[in-house]
């Protein structure tokens, strides 16, 4: 395996390491790295990656220039090298939503995390550089109670975590419409939380007018990212109605009297 680097954004590189037998036709898990004045590092990766991934920092910067460790919520992929990066940069803190570190990261991380509440805005880029992270609650968005994502409002480009997220090995960029992709990826492996409060958070993310999504497993997207969001919310809306549906069952003797079984 090896992690590929490339720069997606000003100053915002995607390390993707492919493993080829998650999935069909394999899986990516990204990170991505804001060399700002105070380096931001969003998903460590699990610990078993933590070597390939550290290198692919380094081929960046040196991995003592972190200060800030982020993740959409807890998960191995997301977080499982956490300690690792944190023994790794000395001066690094972990920060993550108020809730996710009530719950987890105060006694999962080996520093204290910073705590941020609700549209908290982060600031990393200091007086040389605008770059600012906007902090987003979307709790069992796309699952887990803690969920979060980052919005950086100088380049508009939306952390967006496990949203969108698709098989194979495609382009670091991507402009292609992802909604069948998406739908597949989600068929394969029901990864979404699925209730009223998707479509919701979809339609709150559009809102925001990215210009681009950094996407955890699969390509990102450049385009009309409000358009594929708002689009991606219509999907879901239908799934969640036809679920409620098949849930309810048909009417007392419906099945007898049309001669159907279900």
């Amino acid at each position: 395996m090896e992690t590929k680097v490339d720069q997606i954004a000003d100053r915002i590189y995607r390390l993707s390491t492919w493993i080829p037998d998650v999935g069909p036709g394999g899986f990516t898990f990204n990170q991505f790295l804001i060399d700002a004045e105070e380096p931001l590092l969003y998903h460590t990766g699990m610990r078993q990656l933590f070597p390939l991934v550290l290198g692919a920092v380094e081929r960046v910067m040196p991995v003592s220039r972190l200060r800030w460790i982020a993740f959409a919520h807890l998960e191995a992929d997301e977080c499982g090298a956490v300690n690792e990066f944190l023994d790794a940069a000395p001066h690094a803190q972990v920060v993550h939503g108020e809730l996710g570190v009530q719950l987890s990261l105060n006694d999962h991380c080996a520093r204290p995390p910073r705590p941020l509440a609700d549209g908290e805005v982060l600031d990393i880029g200091g007086a040389a550089l605008a770059r600012r992270m906007l902090e987003l609650a979307t709790p069992h968005v796309p699952h887990n109670w803690e969920s979060h994502m980052f919005f950086e409002t100088e380049t508009r480009t939306l952390f967006c975590g496990d949203l969108l997220t698709q098989l194979g090995d495609g382009p670091a960029v991507t402009g292609d419409d992802l909604i069948e992709a998406a739908c597949l990826a989600e068929d394969v492996f029901h990864q979404t939380s699925l209730g009223p409060a998707i479509p919701q958070a979809y339609r709150r993310l559009a809102g925001l007018e990215p210009a681009r999504l950094a996407i955890m497993h699969g390509s990102s997207y450049e385009g009309d990212c409000a358009l594929l969001l708002r689009t991606m919310a219509d999907v879901y809306e239908q799934r969640l109605g036809e679920q409620a549906t098949e849930a309810a069952g048909p009417l007392p003797g419906h099945a007898e009297q049309t001669g159907t079984r279900r």
